[in-house]
């Protein structure tokens, strides 16, 4: 570009006249190079007396290449006032610049004048249409320009499917590419890769191989690009070996193939290998990187997804929108708040993209780890809010005790105009649960379908059961199971017998296990519960007649698990466990909260639930060793005082555990948030915000 100045200001030094041809090629180079300057060449083009359509079009090229489509569009009127008329070109350069928030708009003014000036049928200007169309999502405008079309092009069908594909539209893209098939057009490369794709959504194995066959026939020359659509056509449609077989057979591989047969082996449920894989990659990209962390998360291998994130970023690799949302996931499931804390901070250094679907993520991440109160503002600050937005907030603050704002919430919602759904309405009925609110309950159940057309399914009558049965009243929780018009799952089952446990009727716990067996023959977790209510209700034969019976039919209890984060990492434990890394420690500290609690609050272990087959003092070693305790006990050596201690347990806490969980947070002043698999329980001076109902 320098260059080319000085040439100019030695013509005009010299006062020489530049010719057309010379004063042309100024701007042909200006509009068309990287180093070019749009400013330079407006001024050199001002110069040129009565500029032909050429030119004209290579200033608005110019224009739509460095992004300036509103220049595009004023040189482009300026012309028609000069009595310069378009030619085919001059449109398909327009169109090109344009982007999706003024395309439409100016667009379709821009159409009228392909029509006035006799356009409509060249195939050319019709491709930039079809492209601006799709670009807006008006489909139904694309396809008009299309079907009045000669459709003799390859292009023009390309154009048709790989837009059709943009637009989610994966049949329509089919039914293209065999109505091209059938009109004798010979496809490309481009147009196979663009019909995979949409085979690939459709998981239609085969049309894919129907394509295949245009490489084994020769028809259609193999390329990279083509091999890896080829390939992930067959993983996403559960053909890994096939997908293999292509993988090993290519000459050249990019970390779009590795990303494909990795993407194969998780879709195909094969974690392990798909990890092989990526670990043997000779090099990786954030695509990859995002490829294996987001299957972890859905085979819910949550340590996995956050082991793999510290890799990621110790390999200098960003993540994307997408890698967070996984990463959320994970720290939200696992109660990792630290983490997720450290991640929201990453986004707002990072810039990365916080649309509504990140923020919805991030909300359900602070309300699965207890922080009801971040949860809540940030919501509050959301300048934009969806259907999931509401409902998480509401499902939040229900499971979390919060009853009454989780219905101001919903109320909130309502007046919103936003409409609820099924899952919004499992939160308003555990909120009614939460505050003992048994009639609004009902309300609400029985005015689901007459106000929003959302009929009750499985998971609604398992909420109005525990509502019920929360309230003492087990008869009608039972009628309303009896009347149910869908069989009745164990959810619904369990929530009855739950709520037999804490009102201490052991006849219809007894029925309603039976019920839950005939479900879940082997659930250990029945058997455990149902004995829990026997040892309540004070039937000790009954309790040792049921522990012969699961001895005898090889019934175990699933092992419990609780996780606890510090200072970023997750550390796991499981009842009795002595693989931590500092089990002395553990166990140690352990033993001087035990005896402090028995000094300063007369904690006495509570074996009712333990096995009546072993010796007392056995039992009372078991149940201080539940996986919570040492949760507990690592917290409490862990961290500073005052620190609330968070905890996710895999199982339901046992009646011990919730106890000393209560003097815990006393004793030591610390508020302790425990996640079950029932509920949360927020444990604040000696008191449980269950209100010993779990």
């Amino acid at each position: 570009m320098d260059h080319l100045r000085q040439i100019h200001a030695f013509y005009i030094r010299k006062w020489l006249s530049i010719d057309h041809v010379v004063c042309s090629k100024m701007v042909a180079f200006c509009c068309a190079h990287d180093s070019g300057d749009m400013k330079y060449a407006r001024k050199v083009f001002g110069e040129i007396p009565e500029p032909n359509v050429v030119l004209w079009n290579t200033m608005i090229r110019g224009y739509s290449r460095v992004g300036s489509p509103g220049k595009a569009v004023s040189l482009y009127l300026e012309m028609l006032r000069s009595n310069v008329k378009p030619d085919n070109y001059t449109f398909p350069f327009l169109f090109k610049g344009f982007k999706p928030e003024t395309a439409l708009a100016v667009g379709k003014g821009l159409h009228a004048h392909v029509w006035k000036f006799g356009f409509k049928s060249n195939e050319f200007v019709n491709r930039s249409l079809i492209h601006i169309y799709f670009m807006c999502r008006e489909v139904h405008m694309a396809c008009g320009i299309f079907d009045q079309s000669a459709k003799t092009d390859v292009l023009i069908w390309n154009m048709m499917i790989s837009g059709l594909n943009k637009c989610k539209r994966f049949r329509e893209s089919k039914k293209l590419f065999f109505e091209m098939e059938e009109k004798g057009i010979v496809p490309t490369v481009v147009t196979l890769v663009s019909s995979l794709s949409a085979f690939s959504e459709l998981s239609d194995l085969d049309s894919g191989q129907r394509v295949h066959q245009y490489v084994k026939d020769c028809k259609v020359e193999s390329t990279l690009i083509l091999d890896n659509a080829l390939m992930d056509m067959y993983a996403c449609c559960g053909e890994i070996d096939s997908a293999l077989e292509i993988f090993h057979g290519m000459k050249q591989r990019d970390v779009i193939s590795w990303t494909s047969i990795i993407k194969g082996f998780i879709s195909s449920a094969q974690m392990d290998s798909a990890r092989t894989y990526f670990d043997n990659m000779p090099e990786r990209d954030s695509v990859s990187w995002t490829a294996m962390i987001d299957g972890y998360a859905k085979e819910n291998r949550f340590k996995d997804v956050l082991a793999l994130f510290h890799e990621m970023l110790a390999e200098n690799v960003k993540p994307d929108e997408f890698t967070i949302v996984s990463v959320l996931t994970a720290c939200a499931h696992l109660g990792a708040l630290e983490l997720g804390e450290w991640v929201r901070t990453y986004i707002d250094k990072n810039s990365i993209k916080f649309d509504l679907y990140l923020a919805n993520t991030l909300i359900n991440m602070y309300f699965k780890c207890g922080e009801v109160e971040k949860g809540v503002l940030m919501f509050n600050c959301m300048p934009q809010r969806d259907k999931f937005t509401w409902t998480t907030v509401i499902v939040g603050l229900a499971v979390n005790g919060h009853g009454q704002e989780a219905l101001d919430v919903y109320s909130q919602m309502l007046r919103s105009s936003e409409k609820p759904d099924d899952v919004t309405y499992v939160g308003v009925l555990c909120a009614c649960t939460h505050t003992g609110m048994v009639e609004e309950g009902w309300k609400f159940f029985t005015t689901m379908k007459s106000q929003y057309g959302i009929e009750p399914n499985v998971t609604h009558y398992g909420c109005l059961v525990d509502l019920l049965g929360r309230a003492g009243r087990l008869n009608e929780a039972l009628k309303v199971i009896n009347n149910m018009p869908m069989k009745p799952n164990s959810v619904v089952w369990g929530a009855l017998l739950a709520a037999c446990r804490v009102q201490k009727d052991a006849e219809m716990a007894e029925m309603a296990a039976n019920q839950l067996l005939r479900l879940e023959p082997t659930n250990g977790a029945v058997y455990v519960l149902l004995c829990n209510t026997y040892a309540s209700c004070n039937k000790w034969e009954n309790l040792c007649q049921l522990r012969r019976r699961m001895i005898d039919e090889g019934i175990t209890k699933t092992p419990g698990c609780s996780v606890i984060e510090m200072n970023g990492f997750v550390h796991e434990f499981v009842g009795g466990d002595q693989s931590h890394l500092q089990p002395r420690g553990i166990h140690s500290t352990l033993n001087e909260v035990i005896e402090h609690l028995k000094k300063l609050a007369g904690y006495v272990p509570d074996t009712s639930e333990v096995s009546l087959d072993i010796r007392e003092e056995d039992r009372e070693k078991s149940v201080l060793g539940h996986s919570e305790k040492l949760a507990v006990a690592f917290g409490l050596m862990s961290s500073s005082p005052g620190v609330t201690i968070r905890i996710v347990k895999n199982l339901r806490m046992c009646i011990d555990c919730h106890r000393f969980a209560k003097l815990v947070s006393k004793v030591y002043e610390r508020k302790l948030i425990v996640r079950d698999r029932t509920r949360f329980h927020h444990f604040t001076s000696g008191l449980c915000s269950c209100k010993d109902y779990w």
